[in-house]
């Protein structure tokens, strides 16, 4: 079974109909003071572990989504009852609010997130023995450096695999926890500027991951898979619009996810997560979108010309 950490989450989506590179001088990028005007605005449930769970639900796999939310959870409680996604994993801080996200696209879906991590920050106190099983896997998603560093800590001495998830914290971690992370991971994923960036800090890189599998997201351009024996390079699914591409990834890592856990190869499992993720871009917000198993087949076999049992 998977162990979805992470956050939960409250975001703030808003999208600039202009290029974020119009506006930033390279001479003055040492003295940057912009405001953006923006033409959508919306609060959505959000948080790694929040989309990753929705995603896992839509596609009949069973996890645990275990991680803290805060004093305004109610709300996102009621609907992830009304999914049927289980809550019992979920914590509640008492004493801060939701972790909550902001997040500005322009039109060429470059991002620019602020994010407070509010209740989120407690995932350091979560003890992983109480939930995981000697076959599990963790996800440990973005969540503070604190949480995450602990999470893996507890994933080595339990001797229980993990999937690493780094990008949000890859400003607050040290390189030699970072090494530790990526060290003993067994899957490494983060979009292509993330995992260059975490080749850049640690001068072991290819020694560390050369028995491991890592993910680099490529947004349109679809997922890379490299693994120790195989290299899938995967192309993306073709969504009916696009509306947003926050979430996408996400949505890409529920896929996956669920694509493991019901025994299929890293090919066929990042597969269903591009398909997964075609359909989170449609709408505006990180889990807004929703379609049945039949319809969720139907484009794996648009896209990839053949029958996916699920």
């Amino acid at each position: 079974m998977i162990i979805v950490t992470g956050s939960i989450a409250y975001d703030y989506i808003m999208t600039f109909p202009g290029s974020f590179g119009d506006h930033i001088l390279p001479e003055q990028i040492h003295n940057v003071n912009l405001s953006f005007i923006v033409s959508n605005f919306a609060r959505h449930r959000g948080g790694t572990a929040g989309n990753v769970s929705y995603t896992m639900n839509l596609l009949h796999t069973p996890h645990i989504l275990y991680s803290y939310a805060g004093k305004d959870f109610d709300g996102y409680k009621k609907e992830l009852k009304k999914l049927g996604i289980a809550i019992k994993g979920v914590k509640i801080d008492k004493t801060s609010s939701t972790a909550t996200g902001f997040a500005m696209t322009d039109k060429s879906n470059n991002q620019i997130w602020g994010y407070y991590y509010g209740a989120s920050l407690k995932n350091s106190k979560l003890i992983l023995k109480k939930v995981v099983k000697k076959d599990d896997l963790i996800l440990i998603g973005p969540q503070g450096a604190k949480a995450s560093i602990c999470l893996i800590k507890q994933c080595i001495n339990l001797n229980i695999p993990y999937m690493f998830d780094p990008g949000f914290i890859l400003t607050e971690v040290s390189s030699e926890e970072l090494e530790l992370g990526v060290k003993h991971a067994k899957f490494i994923v983060g979009n292509e500027y993330e995992i260059n960036l975490i080749k850049e800090r640690l001068d072991k890189w290819s020694t560390i991951v050369k028995k491991k599998t890592v993910i680099t997201t490529l947004g349109e351009k679809g997922v890379l898979i490299k693994s120790e024996k195989q290299t899938f390079s995967i192309k993306a699914a073709k969504a009916k619009s696009v509306s947003s591409t926050t979430g996408a990834g996400d949505a890409w890592r529920g896929g996956f996810l669920a694509g493991l856990t019901k025994g299929f190869n890293f090919k066929i499992s990042g597969q269903m997560g591009c398909v997964a993720a075609s359909f989170a871009i449609e709408h505006y917000g990180t889990q807004e979108h929703f379609y049945t198993k039949n319809e969720f087949k139907n484009r794996y076999r648009q896209n990839y010309g053949s029958l996916l049992k699920l």
